[in-house]
């Protein structure tokens, strides 16, 4: 009788295992995909895991980053982090198939939470799966972000089953999925998830109300919230350590009124709205979720020899020119930036969601349809402009994130949820054969129309031209070729999304009109579901972006500028100016550099390099140690260039400029002889500290050690001075200490740190010292504790209650 309970679930599994290995089956070969984003984290992450490897301890800052940085949001394991063995038990095969196995896994128990049969779970866990946009993030690197929405179902399932009344299963697997929600690190996902939840919430409350159980709600809310704080209490140090750099980051509010050419602008919280808005989807590219190449696919595609753009080149300049060119054809006529592929989520799912809002009855209908509706209007950002603006105005945190296109991520998850549900529904023997004909009829014509509708408008109100088109007005008639195929683009597309509703209507028809069983239908519909998925994903990402481990692992060769300057052993900083500095992790695979790759960079640092190095500032660049130069020559390969100016490690000056505003201060960097003067912002001053001091011409200060967390000098002087280091500040958890006692130091020269140093020989430390993760583990692991202790209680008292109804009957 077990082993026919557990059978499904085993059957579930091994299909997941199996789907996630064989779309990615380079690595069964130990291949590995290459991605973008994590080969300039291998360069930004390298000193930090050497630190873990040699010293078996983290050590939460890097200096081989934008001059340096806490290392929170780019590699750090955290005390009690019990969390990341539960994650890793979970993602045991090769990446990126552990996260596709996850996507799977998560959504199948969301739909056990959902009394869905397994047959149909899995068809549903499949779809969610193989969805375009939940495959394609892989080839940026997005990692994070498809962790946290693997487990964003996993974290519905443990609602509803508290809104089912089932408290104990609903509380542990709430509080548990919610500390693997936020362990993901990616807030922004986490965020959206937020509002997923509180739709749900606002449906459940109405509902409540019309059936006067309120009091029931507010118990059900409380055990959810419960669940929520000690799933988020388990992420403490992780949570705590972000918010705390989140203030000093871009994300963060920017002191300056000014902007880099002096003109003046608002103070800001939070990020630009242009810069917000950048990646937001039109409301006609919306069209893309259903029809896969509606607006030309991704930024750019291959096109075949049948293609205008192919016989045009071909007809001009020959077979293999034409080959060449048409491997990377600018097809996208979108406004974005750049996209990898379309969001693709399926004709076929999306046909079951439309047969969903006919047949389905009930809150969790409406719950998913308002779900799918809101995420797709706030995706539309600076299209849809009056919401948008008040969302980044008024609604908290909405203003810290980007891309506000992959808010669409709700509509990712709602929709196949309501499909599922559909068959469930049209599969279930109690609902009358005329209202289940009467639904699929209305779904086919009303979906199949609104497919027609989209090629019609963008026949009617778009020119097919793209933002990028002016790369072909060099060859007459081939942006006229690139037009004509991104309109036959969109004629098949469109075609190809039509006929899978029909085929998909056709087969719900027949087993309507018990032409085939229920078993046949079902396979049939996950053979059109997989076919509608992965072909179009395949398009994207294939086994041609895998690559050999030891490629992937270590993606940069060493240069013989980079071999030049390794031979210095001492400590210093490069600027590689071969590339932008700002989006650059690779130089700091090999040196200390003052660039980096990293979306929330320190606020002050990227002011710095926005006001001061982008103007070629060369005594900024000296503060900041910059020994070292990586330029093209004249044949555009990278040499290394001596620069003997640097200022050092650390420095005495003559005398510290007292400016009163961050605007006077960066201003004030314009002119600074960096090596005689520091300048200071004494409003931030705690007290009346004293900076008048007599220069002493034959003091000496040195750097003896650099270990990361730890750095080592040694001062002579006659008189009390003020030395500048060529560290960044950072007052959450770096301390100064003169023989061993703690020193206050100050931030000087917009980003550095100053202190005074008083007469004689001394030993100077600096130590960073986070007390952030200290309190951040005491306060996870009593989290871990009430979420046991809370479980087992509540088990005991259920048991307890059982008992004595047993006594009473």
């Amino acid at each position: 009788m077990k082993l026919k309970k557990i059978f499904p679930y085993t059957i579930a599994v091994f299909v997941f295992i199996v789907a996630a290995v064989l779309y990615f089956h380079p690595v069964l070969k130990g291949q590995k995909i290459v991605q973008s984003d994590i080969t300039q984290f291998t360069g930004m992450a390298k000193e930090i895991k050497d630190y873990r490897i040699d010293k078996n301890k983290e050590p939460y800052w890097t200096g081989a980053s934008f001059s340096g940085m806490p290392a929170y949001q780019i590699s750090a394991y955290y005390p009690y982090d019990f969390v990341r063995t539960l994650d890793r038990t979970f993602r045991f095969l090769p990446r990126p198939a552990d996260y596709t196995f996850l996507y799977f896994l998560s959504f199948f128990v969301l739909m056990m939470a959902l009394k869905v049969s397994w047959r149909l779970a899995i068809l549903g866990a499949l779809s969610f799966g193989f969805s375009t946009y939940l495959i394609i993030i892989f080839i940026p690197g997005h990692n994070a972000k498809a962790h946290a929405i693997a487990y964003m179902p996993l974290v519905l399932a443990g609602v509803l089953w508290v809104f089912q009344r089932k408290y104990v299963l609903g509380f542990i697997v709430t509080g548990v999925a919610m500390a693997l929600e936020i362990y993901t690190n990616h807030i922004q996902m986490t965020y959206y998830l937020g509002f997923c939840l509180l739709i749900l919430g606002i449906v459940e409350f109405i509902n409540a109300i019309k059936k006067q159980t309120l009091t029931k709600f507010l118990k059900q809310a409380a055990v959810i919230m419960a669940a929520v704080i000690l799933g988020i209490g388990a992420n403490a140090p992780r949570l705590m350590a972000m918010k705390e750099y989140a203030d000093f980051s871009t994300r963060g509010k920017s002191e300056l009124t000014i902007n880099p050419d002096g003109t003046e602008k608002k103070a800001t919280k939070g990020l630009d709205k242009a810069y917000i808005t950048q990646y937001s989807y039109a409301k006609l590219e919306t069209f893309n979720l259903f029809v896969p190449r509606f607006m030309g696919g991704g930024t750019t595609e291959e096109l075949n020899e049948n293609s205008n753009f192919y016989q045009l080149i071909e007809k001009r300049a020959g077979k293999k020119v034409a080959d060449d060119y048409s491997k990377q054809v600018l097809t996208y006529w979108g406004d974005q930036p750049i996209i990898e592929a379309p969001a693709y989520i399926g004709a076929v799912i999306f046909f079951l969601f439309f047969l969903g809002i006919f047949l389905v009855k009930g809150k969790l209908k409406q719950w998913l349809v308002a779900a799918t509706v809101f995420s797709i209007v706030l995706s539309w950002g600076r299209n849809f402009e009056g919401l948008t603006n008040f969302f980044i105005d008024y609604i908290p945190l909405y203003n810290k994130f980007r891309a506000v296109s992959s808010i669409q991520v709700i509509a990712e998850l709602c929709v196949p949820i309501l499909g599922v549900l559909a068959l469930k529904a049209f599969f279930n023997s109690d609902i009358a054969q005329q209202k289940k004909l009467k639904a699929l009829q209305n779904s086919v014509f009303s979906f199949g129309g609104l497919i027609i509708v989209g090629f019609l408008l963008a026949h009617s109100f778009s020119t097919f031209e793209g933002i990028r088109d002016a790369n072909y007005n060099d060859l007459p008639g081939l942006l006229d070729a690139v037009i004509a195929d991104r309109k036959s683009m969109l004629l098949m597309d469109t075609l190809r999304s039509l006929v899978l509703v029909i085929v998909s209507g056709a087969v719900l028809w027949m087993f309507l009109n018990q032409k085939i069983k229920k078993p046949i239908a079902i396979i049939g519909l996950g053979v059109l579901l997989l076919f509608d998925l992965i072909s179009v994903d395949k398009k994207y990402v294939s086994e041609a972006d895998f690559k050999s481990s030891r490629r992937v692992e270590k993606p940069f060769i060493v240069s013989e500028a980079d071999k030049q300057i390794l031979k210095d052993k001492s400590h210093f900083r490069v600027g590689n100016f071969t590339t932008d500095p700002m989006q650059d992790g690779a130089t700091s695979y090999f040196h200390q550099s003052i660039g980096g790759y990293h979306a929330a960079k320190m606020g002050r640092y990227s002011e710095l390099f926005d006001y001061q190095i982008a103007k070629n500032n060369m005594q900024v660049l000296n503060m900041l140690n910059t020994k070292y130069f990586i330029v093209p020559d004249k044949n555009g390969a990278k040499q290394a260039q001596l620069n003997p100016d640097a200022n050092g490690n650390a420095w005495f000056v003559d005398r510290v400029k007292l400016v009163n505003s961050a605007n006077k201060e960066i201003q004030a960097l314009d002119s600074l002889n960096t090596k005689t003067t520091a300048v200071l912002d004494k409003s931030k001053l705690s007290e009346n500290a004293n900076f008048i001091f007599q220069k002493d011409s034959t003091a000496t200060i040195k750097l003896l050690n650099y270990d990361v967390t730890t750095l080592n000098y040694q001062s002579k002087t006659q008189k009390e001075q003020f030395a500048v280091f060529s560290e960044i500040y950072y007052r959450d958890g770096w301390n100064a200490y003169i023989d061993d006692k703690l020193a206050p130091h100050f931030r000087v020269n917009y980003v550095l740190r100053g202190l005074r140093i008083p007469a004689g020989e001394h030993e100077i430390v600096f130590k960073f010292e986070p007390k952030v993760i200290q309190t951040g583990s005491y306060i996870a692991l009593s989290s871990y504790a009430v979420l046991l202790l809370v479980a087992i209680g509540w088990v005991f008292y259920d048991e307890k209650e059982k008992r004595k109804l047993k006594k009473n009957v």
